[in-house]
């Protein structure tokens, strides 16, 4: 499968990976646990923006955010998981990867998946108080509402190219409007990139029965800011009002269009978001800012 995507070829894209080493970082025991990372602005922010990305991305999906957020003095991280089979797991991880690079605390900017990850992470290490802030793009609180959850224990064996179609099958292109399209085009390139292993696994991550428990996130008082678009999207309405449910003190940013991936098409809205998130910890302790 191959498709002409204009985001790859962009002067954004080329600039991107020209400017930001790629930096491949294992912190596991196993060696084949590679954390695959681009990290942009002042190294002197010990709480960064980290963005974490849905099933069918990879760190450089957030190329517009690194390039837009850097320049403005913030510190943007994003990563790539290794293959990781549950979320305690994939929070250990993660954890390591904190330590590893020195940072006090994490700003969390999570897509879809990524969003359910940053939820779970901020679950997992409620006691250290590491997640500072966090950000959901399109995302959601509790797996079952997905359809691969009787299959997710087999997932594992399943061939590649029958996971990406079960993945391709939320890449809505249909009467869309041409920017949500180089998006999705772009995100197919991505999904094209991983191997059967990193599919099979962020599926599972994505599909195995877990639910958010949103009483220790909220009792941290994290605050959290939620983007969702008005227009079609894999999620429905009922998953975001859930989400809204979960977290009644969050700020709400709604995007008129923007499809599954707005950080893609509609960058200038998102960045824009995150930047008002932000300002809040400008001059503080944790703040993501050069200051």
């Amino acid at each position: 499968m191959s498709f002409e995507c204009d985001l790859v070829g962009s002067e954004e894209y080329k600039n991107f990976r020209a400017s930001v080493p790629l930096r491949k970082i294992s912190v596991d025991n196993d060696p084949s646990k590679v954390w695959s990372i681009f990290d942009s602005g002042p190294r002197t922010c010990r709480c960064p923006l980290v963005c974490l990305p849905s099933v069918s991305g990879t760190a450089d999906v957030f190329f517009f955010q690194v390039l837009a957020l850097s320049a403005k003095g913030l510190r943007v991280i994003t990563v790539s998981y290794p293959v990781y089979w549950n979320h305690d797991e994939w929070c250990e991880g993660f954890l390591k990867l904190i330590n590893f690079l020195r940072l006090e605390k994490v700003h969390l900017f999570g897509a879809s998946l990524g969003g359910f990850l940053a939820q779970k992470f901020a679950e997992y290490s409620f006691r250290l108080r590491v997640v500072a802030s966090m950000i959901f793009c399109n995302s959601f609180t509790d797996t079952s509402i997905f359809r691969f959850s009787d299959v997710a224990s087999i997932l594992w064996v399943i061939p590649s190219v029958i996971l990406k179609k079960m993945i391709l099958q939320n890449f809505m292109r249909q009467k869309m409007d041409p920017a949500i399209c180089r998006a999705v085009d772009f995100m197919v390139t991505k999904l094209e990139s991983l191997c059967q292993s990193e599919l099979a696994s962020r599926l599972t991550l994505n599909s195995i029965s877990n639910k958010i428990d949103t009483t220790k996130v909220s009792y941290q008082g994290i605050p959290i800011t939620i983007i969702d678009v008005f227009d079609l999207s894999a999620l429905s309405n009922r998953v975001k009002d859930a989400l809204y449910k979960a977290y009644p003190l969050a700020k709400l940013a709604h995007m008129k269009s923007g499809g599954n991936f707005p950080y893609l098409s509609h960058p200038e809205d998102v960045n824009l978001f995150i930047e008002v998130h932000l300002r809040k910890f400008s001059g503080t302790l944790e703040s993501p800012f050069l200051n």
